[in-house]
């Protein structure tokens, strides 16, 4: 059996990595409705903070179990375009997501020191579950972007759901690993000296340890690094969040970096959706690129969700190797996510 299928050479970079203030000065071709499903949590204040910066967002909706009401009312006292409603427990879910030209789902609980992303998965899941099943039923054509970890399982969750109440479209459905590439730009321009709004790094797989694949050969524009300390970098972005969370010393996870990559993420897609042409990102979808399921390659964006695969491009061999190193992981995590969907009662 092949190790890819279809695998084509990138020929278009990824966006830069100061487009979140460049999306701040675009003007917005279409009103969009953004809807944040863990709106009070972590991530999703800050998130929730820069999409009400930009104006490509006329209705932010924010969601919560609790404290949603207070995030709501603080975030609409700023002077920008987007109305902001708030949208607290289970009865107020389907307002919340009614209408969502896209549904952010960074509900859930973090990491904490020793503990791995497979160790959130019980928790996580039926919170994933519960929320794809309400956009399933109330804004089935949404573009849905999931935060929640572990990010290799709670998609396969949420397209399963999708396929349960027949609405299921593969190319609407993402797991934001933007993030990934992010601290992959970040890592690569400090080791040269670079600046980090000229460089990017596309970084391929899932969303957690092994299963993240930075393609530093593909870097734009081209660098040249030993492979010890190509090796070095490829661990430390591999190992990036743990980093994080061991410097939070039980307070918490990556919540500001992982909301600046979600409103990157989200910049992108909306910007696709008022029809601008050219819009790369990463994200972890149902995929034909390797022999598993669902897997991170760029993604040309379009009007519909996924309107190109680009595919995992030309690879070196330490490459191939961090592939094949990351498939079992990623169909161990997969077949999780598709099993707790199989058996909920």
């Amino acid at each position: 059996m092949s190790l890819f299928r279809g695998g084509r050479q990138i020929v278009t970079t990824l966006l830069v990595n100061n487009s979140i203030k460049r999306t701040l000065a675009t003007s917005a071709k279409k009103d969009a409705k953004v809807c944040v499903l863990g709106a009070a949590g972590g991530i999703g204040q800050p998130l929730s903070l820069l999409l009400k910066n930009t104006p490509l967002v006329s209705h932010l909706a924010l969601y919560d179990i609790a404290h949603t009401p207070g995030v709501a009312a603080d975030l609409s006292h700023i002077e920008t375009k987007a109305k902001v409603t708030g949208h607290m427990g289970p009865s107020e879910l389907e307002a919340a997501v009614t209408g969502a030209d896209i549904v952010l789902i960074p509900a859930g609980v973090p990491r904490k020191p020793g503990m791995t992303r497979d160790d959130l998965f019980n928790t996580n899941a039926s919170i994933v579950a519960n929320l794809a099943d309400a956009c399933a039923q109330f804004c089935p054509k949404t573009m849905l972007g999931i935060i929640t970890n572990p990010v290799n399982s709670t998609v396969p969750i949420a397209s399963e759901v999708f396929k349960n109440r027949g609405v299921y479209d593969p190319k609407r459905i993402f797991g934001i690993t933007t993030l990934d590439i992010v601290r992959a730009n970040t890592f690569i321009a400090e080791a040269r000296g670079l600046d980090v709004s000229k460089v990017s790094v596309p970084v391929i797989g899932g969303h957690s340890g092994v299963t993240i694949i930075p393609l530093i050969s593909q870097t734009t524009p081209p660098l040249s690094f030993p492979q010890e300390e190509r090796e070095r970098l490829s661990r430390r972005i591999q190992n990036a969040g743990t980093e994080v969370v061991e410097a939070k010393a039980g307070a918490g996870s990556a919540t500001l970096s992982m909301a600046y990559a979600g409103a990157r993420f989200t910049f992108s897609m909306l910007e696709a959706l008022s029809g601008m042409e050219g819009k790369v990102e990463c994200a972890f979808v149902r995929s034909d690129e390797t022999e598993v399921k669902y897997f991170s390659t760029p993604l040309l964006l379009g009007p519909n969700g996924v309107e190109k695969n680009l595919g995992i491009g030309k690879l070196i061999e330490y490459e191939v190797e961090l592939i094949k190193e990351a498939l079992p992981e990623l169909e161990a995590n997969i077949k999780k996510g598709e099993d707790f969907v199989k058996n909920m009662k």
